[in-house]
This record gives structure tokens, sequence and C-alpha cells, in this order.
């Protein structure tokens, strides 16, 4: 390998950058992680045998690439079968759209059937060949499964997905549905102030769009906005929604309103599914998602082991070493040379101090910390880009885990919940997410008859929850969800404290000046930002994980367009739940 590449961050964007450059050019990866552990925020934390997801990952992209990137990783577990994948048993993910089938077993029995833009991805028996191969002809491959698991634990599961919100101590779907239990739940008024307030805003738009405020009242109305979105959204934020910029909810939950949910609902309760719309999910908003695919050990085992190709494959990790120095040079305006970064330092908890040249540098660190790191050498930062970085804001995270020997509330027939994520909407409690981790896998959980759940909450690093000791944090969540009838506080066992700085950037403070910061980045030619912190942009793990696959491409093709780099997770085909 004649180049060199040094990729700050050991998260998605900046593995995903090591393992394509190894996999499509001559160019050498060398990762720097500030932390001990791979994956950055898709890491998973190890507890006394129990795994903790933070933040928690569904495996499901709207990006064809994407999918056939991870099922080529971890393929599919295929359930009953202790051989691995098989045609006739694969099991597939099944979404209401009609367009896309995610998993395609690749050794059918028989050689698929060519019809439109792709093959038709399951088993067709004679008796019903006709029915199938019409309803299935619209169907088109997103990932294709080209091998068995290399190992029986480096697999995919097929996890049902269920969310649900927590409001009035009772439970209502999410998305909110138009059903019997909805309508008792909320009660008579409530649900006609919802409508009404719904039809007024459908026909007085607020325009423009200033704020998220402005922007969740457009498609869901003032009413249905006060009662499930603002508490919830301003307990994750910490700011007030008038606040937040429309662009927040453009990122995240474009697509989605009360009438796609609604008339999910009604597709779903008054038609039946063929086999081939239960596989298609490629046009469904992904918080409509019912099935999604999950590493075994979670997110950090398939982080691992793109870290173990890397270093298999001649890259560099290393572990404990924080940037904190770039070395600049300005560009020549006779050759139309553009800036450069020459070097970075970076030095572990020793205090030892290294420095690492390059052809390229990947920054997937808070921009906050690389403009602050550039050294005032060839290029100077101007002022402007000062103030910008200086001021950008990042939300940051806590997550409790609590080893339990049961939950108060259950499933109607007496069992587990069923649902992966619980969003508290209460408002006499800091709790804003509850994930229950024995349902995105049962690996996650060493004594399957306790329940291993994680209480999320939204802080700042300067907030008293942050910096409150750990054993006072597990007593203060404990009490929380006690208080608010999840579970009694002396069927909890154990618990785990585990904090994340920086984990969403936000949309405020100086960030509608944010153009002056990226001008400036933009104009360092080996330079690419890419991932979440990186780019200040709430991107998913997969919209990361574009970035970085985009970035590659330029450099294989000679030059990297800057412009596709910001454009990811702008179009209307990304989007997620609120």
């Amino acid at each position: 390998m004649t180049r060199r590449a040094v990729i700050i961050g050991a998260g998605p964007a900046g593995l995903t950058a090591g393992l394509e450059l190894l996999r499509r050019s001559d160019v050498k990866p060398i990762i720097l992680e500030a932390s001990e552990e791979i994956g950055g925020i898709s890491r998973t934390i190890k507890y006394k045998g129990n795994r903790m997801d933070i933040g928690g990952h569904r495996f499901f992209s709207k990006s064809d690439r994407v999918m056939q990137w991870w099922v080529d990783l971890m393929p599919p577990e295929v359930e009953g079968s202790e051989s691995g994948t098989s045609a006739a048993a694969l099991p597939e993910i099944s979404y209401q759209g009609k367009k896309r089938v995610v998993v395609v077993p690749a050794h059918l029995k028989e050689e698929p059937v060519l019809r439109g833009a792709g093959p038709i991805l399951h088993h067709v028996d004679d008796e019903d060949a006709e029915d199938e191969t019409a309803d299935a002809e619209e169907a088109v491959v997103a990932a294709v499964v080209t091998h068995e698991p290399v190992d029986s634990d480096l697999v995919m599961l097929i996890r049902p997905r269920k969310s649900r919100i927590y409001y009035l101590r009772r439970f209502f779907d999410y998305p909110i549905t138009l059903t019997a239990t909805t309508l008792k739940n909320l009660g008579l008024v409530r649900t006609f102030r919802v409508g009404i307030s719904y039809m007024k805003s459908q026909v007085s738009q607020i325009a423009p769009e200033k704020s998220l405020e402005d922007f969740l009242i457009n498609r869901f109305g003032r009413q249905l906005y006060l009662t499930f979105f603002k508490s919830y959204t301003e307990k994750v934020w910490g700011t007030p929604c008038d606040e937040i910029s429309a662009e927040w909810g453009a990122q995240r939950i474009k697509g989605l309103s009360l009438t796609t949910a609604v008339k999910h609902f009604l597709k779903k309760a008054f038609r039946g599914k063929t086999k081939a719309e239960d596989l298609a999910q490629k046009g469904t908003d992904t918080s409509l998602i019912e099935r999604f695919m999950y590493p075994k050990f979670g997110p950090g085992q398939l982080w691992e082991h793109v870290a173990d190709l890397i270093r298999e494959g001649g890259g560099e990790i290393h572990m404990g070493w924080k940037v904190d120095r770039i070395i600049t040079k300005r560009g020549d305006p006779n050759t139309r040379a553009a800036r450069q970064i020459v070097a970075i330092e970076a030095a572990n908890i020793a205090g030892e101090r290294r420095r690492f040249e390059g052809d390229y540098f990947f920054s997937t660190m808070p921009m906050k910390e690389l403009i602050s790191a550039m050294d005032p050498g060839e290029v100077e930062v101007p002022e402007n880009v000062r103030e910008v970085s200086a001021g950008l804001q990042y939300r940051d995270f806590i997550t409790v885990g609590l080893l339990v020997d049961r939950l108060k509330v259950k499933e109607p027939d007496g069992g587990l919940l069923k649902d992966t994520w619980i969003y508290v909407q209460e408002p006499d409690v800091v709790l804003g997410r509850l994930q229950i981790f024995n349902n995105w896998s049962p690996y996650l959980v060493a004594d399957p008859t306790k329940v291993w759940i994680g209480l999320e909450y939204f802080c700042y690093d300067t907030d008293e929850l942050w910096r409150m000791p750990d054993e006072e944090l597990k007593k203060f969540a404990i009490a929380e969800v006690a208080k608010i009838g999840i579970l009694n506080a002396e069927d909890v066992s154990d618990g785990h404290v585990v904090r994340v700085p920086k984990t969403y950037p936000a949309y405020f403070g100086t960030y509608d000046r944010f153009d002056e910061l990226r001008e400036f980045t933009d104009g360092f030619e080996n330079l690419l930002l890419v991932g979440r912190n990186g780019m200040h942009k709430y991107n998913n793990q997969d919209h990361s994980m574009l970035t970085a696959m985009t970035a590659v491409d330029g450099i294989v093709a000679g030059h990297v367009d800057k412009a596709a780099l910001w454009g990811i997770n702008t179009e209307q085909e990304y989007h997620e739940e609120k």
C-alpha cells in the first residue's frame, strides 16, 4: 500500500472507511481511537455477562449498499437450522411496503426468476406459483446472502420490532393509530381536541416553518404535538421546541405524519397481506418497520469484527490515542493547489505523543474539537469559524442498566413486555426512554430468567444528573421507574451506569451559521468529514456509513465530491422516528 489515510475515530464511519479503503484501493488505513472501545456509540457495553446497546441500533437501512455490507459480514441466522443458511429456511425481514425485499437467499433450490428490477426472493411452491409470481413482480433486491456464516455466533438475528409510548400510566402504540385502545386511553374530550386540531392544521399551515414546533404542528396538529411530542422532545434536547431548527424534523421524521400513520393502520387492519407484500419493506417509514436485523451479541459485535478484518488486511488501529493537534499547509494560488492537512498528533493516557502523517485525513471527532485542535501554523483559522465552532452544542446521554427479577407491567398473557423501546412521555420523571435488552437479543442477557433493561437519560455534561455518582444515579433511576409503575424497587438486583458525551449534535446554538464552518473545512482538499459528530449532523448508523463509503468512492475515482457527502441524510428517502 503506497498511500496512507489517517482516520480519527473507530466508530461506524471510521471503521467503514477503513475496510472500504482496504477492499478497494492501495490506501492503508491508520485508525486512532481516543477510547479503549471499538464502535463509538454503536459499541456494546459488557457487564457481568450482560450486554448493553447504547441507544438501540436496528440494523435496517433504505440503502441497499449498506444492507448488502451488513449481510456480507454477518449473514442472517436461520431459525431451527444448525447447519447455517439454507434456501428453504432463510428468514426474511418483513415490512408493509410493496417495493423492496431486504434479505435474499443466494442459493435457492431453483434459479431466481428475473422480473422487473430484481429477482423474486422466496421459493414458490407449485400449487400457488401463479398467485405468488404475480404478487412478487415488483420486488427488488436490496441485499443478497452470498455465503453461510463463518461462525455460528457471527450472525444477524431477525427481530420483531415493537415500540410504544408510555403516557398517563398507559401504553399507546407508536406511531399513534386510531384504535379503540388509543381512544380509550386518551379519553373522549382529548380525542376530540386532537381531531379538530389536526384538521385545523391541514387547512392553515404555518409558513415558513422556522422551528421544530412549526414542523410538528403542521404534520400532527397542535393538540397532538402538545400531547405526544413537546414534552418528550424537550426532555431529549433540553431546549424548547420553538428554539430548535425545523431542520431537525426534516432529517429525523420527514415523511411521517398522522395521515401516513392512519393509512398504514387501515391497510394493515382491513387487508390481508400476500407473502410478497410481507417481504416488501423499502417504501415504509422507518418508524413503521416491523422486523429488523440485529447482531447476535449486539451492534458492537459487528464493529469488532470489522476491526479484526482491518487489522488482518494490513490496516492499523491504535486504541487510547486522542488527537489534539492538526498540522495544516496553506494552498498555492499560483498552482491552484488547495489547503492540505499535513499530519496530526495524538497523546495517550501515559502522556506519550505520536505524529501521524498521511495522504488523506478522515475525521469523525466532534467539529468543535477538530477546529480547536488546528495548529495556528500555515493556515490561520478565521475568527468567525472559531466562533461558530465554539458555539456548537451537543446533548449528552446516560444509560442506567438494571437487572430485574420481573416487571410490574406485562403483556395481556402475563408475559414479558415485547417492546424493544418504550418512549416515556410522563412529565413527572426525567427518564426519556426505556429499552428491554431481552427483546433486542436474548443473548444480551446472561440469566434468561432475569429482565435486563436500560433507562435512558438525556442531559448536558454540566447538569447535576451527569455529575451524580453512579450509586446515587442508580437509586435515582430505580425510584423513577418505580414511581411510574414499571417495576418494584425491591425487584432490582444489580445496575450499571454508562455515560456517553456528545451523543447528539444539536441544531441550535450557532448551528444557523454552520455554513461558515463547513466552507472552511471543505477548503482542505484531503480532509474528509464523515459520521455523526464529524459532520455535526444527526445521522443514523447507516447514514454515517454512507458518508464514509462516498468519501472512499471519491478517493478511488480521484476526486471527492464533498457536496455529495453533505447531501447524505437530507433526501426524502431517509427518515427516522421521533
